[in-house]
């Protein structure tokens, strides 16, 4: 849709009204159920389509939309984000090959890692990849892929994804990127030299809680084909009703993207001064140790809170058990806020070893900040606080 802007193309892209004879000129993509579709010639598809697992309409105009706010030429949808990392795993690694993974990641990511891919025979390095030397010293004649989250989950590291896409480069490896805590409203690694980006929409993409989802943005050809072939052959692709949904709330991304980051940043304040409260961790306050990354890299901050409650973890169960406004419940980036307790909820399937080495203690609180009313946000708190 050439160079219109981010909310232009998020509201247009891939839904342009069909006015050749015969169709609706429906304004939003109709929800298509059919499994099959009927063909005039046996060897032509109908227009490409002939079976909803290899093409569907809906998720064709999702797909688009997908690429527009990503920057990307190519955009596939799935049924989760676990589902797009498995088939970016499964794409482009084979039995001896060899991850370097950011050391801090979604507990679900590190238990694919951890898990499931060296029963494959694939071996995993995790390094602090805020250091992009480190990652280079981790290359091995046998590396594949470098997967960054930026920021990580849940504690909210950056990696310089610039600097590192320059070494992936010269070593000839794929760079992946979980974009989902920023979301594509406010930060593009495939600009700043990715080559693949990954997102759990279930969360900002969305927006509603209300859908599970995935999506994989890129615009290498080379990788897109086998990226494209494996999403056919493998199958986890996302539902008609789905892609309607994340499509519905990609429309107003831009707009919860601003709330998010306005709450959050208010919200960040207000912590960083709580008697009760021993540390806070968001990009946005200049305590941050990569504030100016942040601003270099991103055009704002989210909506993404970590603290660390002043005491121990019975303490942070108690001020957590008081809330009424945050919901106590895993996942993020939907309208509503939400607050959990990584250690044993995000990131309980990450050995206890495992996580206390990177710093996910027991009194390490997580906040998806939403939508709301900031100053009832704040008093909520404020009340759970003072149960403390």
């Amino acid at each position: 849709m050439g160079t219109y802007g981010f909310s232009t193309q998020s509201i247009h892209s891939g839904e342009q009204p069909d006015f050749r004879e015969g169709a609706s000129g429906d304004v939003v993509t109709p929800i298509h159920l059919s499994t099959t579709f009927a063909r005039t010639d046996v060897d032509v598809p109908t227009n490409g389509y002939e079976y909803s697992r290899s093409l569907n309409p809906t998720r064709k105009a999702l797909e688009a939309k997908l690429a527009a706010i990503e920057n990307a030429k190519y955009g596939l949808a799935f049924a989760s984000g676990l589902a797009a990392e498995s088939t970016i795993l499964f794409s482009f690694l084979q039995s001896g090959d060899h991850v370097i993974a950011f050391d801090d990641l979604y507990g679900g990511t590190k238990r694919l890692f951890n898990v499931v891919i060296p029963e494959f025979k694939v071996d995993v390095s995790y390094v602090d990849a805020t250091v992009p030397a480190l990652v280079e010293a981790a290359i091995r004649p046998s590396t594949k892929i470098v997967w960054l989250e930026a920021p990580t989950n849940p504690l909210l590291k950056y990696s310089d994804i610039a600097a590192i896409a320059k070494i992936t480069k010269k070593h000839k490896l794929i760079l992946v990127v979980d974009n989902t805590f920023l979301s594509p409203y406010f930060q593009n690694p495939l600009d700043l030299g990715a080559d693949i980006v990954v997102h759990s929409s279930t969360k900002y993409i969305s927006g509603h809680s209300d859908t599970i989802s995935g999506s994989i943005m890129l615009s290498s050809d080379e990788l897109y084909e086998k990226l494209k072939h494996r999403q056919n052959a493998l199958g986890a692709i996302l539902s008609p009703f789905d892609s309607y949904l994340v499509s519905r709330g990609i429309k107003t991304l831009a707009l919860r993207m601003e709330r998010h980051n306005q709450n959050a940043l208010q919200i960040a304040q207000y912590l960083e001064k709580h008697k009760k409260v021993r540390k806070v961790i968001y990009p946005g306050l200049s305590s941050h140790p990569h504030h100016e990354l942040a601003k270099k890299q991103a055009r704002g901050f989210g909506g993404i809170i970590t603290f660390l409650i002043a005491d121990t973890i019975d303490d942070a169960k108690t001020f957590l058990s008081n809330l009424k406004l945050f919901a106590l419940a895993e996942s993020l980036g939907g309208v509503e806020s939400l607050i959990e307790l990584p250690f044993s909820m995000t990131h309980s399937s990450v050995p206890i070893a495992d996580r206390e080495k990177i710093g996910i203690s027991g009194n390490l609180i997580r906040i998806s900040v939403g939508i709301e009313n900031v100053e009832d946000l704040i008093a909520d708190l404020e009340q759970a606080f003072a149960k403390v």
